[in-house]
C-alpha cells in the first residue's frame, strides 16, 4: 500500500513540475534606478518604460558587485537614485528575489565596461 501511495505522489510531483513554466524558474535581469532600498527589499524603476519592480532580499545578502564582478560591496553601498542591474528569479514561492546586484554607471552600463 505504501508503495502505491509513494508512486502516486511521485507522479503528481512530476506532473506539477512539468506544468510550471520555465520562465518562472529561470533567472532574469532588470536594469534601472533604485527607488527604495532596505534590509529586506529593493525597488527599482526602469526609466525607459516607467516599470517598477520590487525584489526581496534575504538576510545577510552579500551579492552586490562592481560591473566587472571582481569587487563586492555591502548592501549599504546601494543608494536611492543609483543605477543597478539585478539578476533575479521567482523560484521561492513565486516571490521575486534578487540573486545578484550590479552597480551601474549613468549610461545604464556596467561600471568599467566600454
Amino acid at each position: 500500500m505504501n508503495k502505491t501511495i509513494f508512486a502516486s505522489l511521485a507522479l503528481a510531483v512530476a506532473m506539477l513540475a512539468a506544468a510550471i513554466p520555465q520562465a518562472a524558474v529561470a533567472a532574469s535581469t532588470f536594469y534601472g534606478i533604485v527607488v527604495h532600498v532596505s534590509t529586506s527589499n529593493i525597488k527599482v524603476e526602469d526609466p525607459a518604460n516607467k516599470q517598477t519592480l520590487s525584489f526581496e532580499i534575504v538576510p545577510k545578502f552579500d551579492q552586490v558587485f562592481s560591473a566587472d564582478g571582481k569587487t563586492t560591496y555591502q548592501m549599504g553601498a546601494i543608494k536611492a537614485g543609483q543605477y543597478v542591474g539585478i539578476i533575479y528569479d521567482q523560484k521561492f514561492l513565486g516571490t521575486r528575489h534578487a540573486d545578484k546586484i550590479y552597480l551601474m554607471n549613468n549610461a545604464n552600463q556596467r561600471i568599467g565596461s566600454q
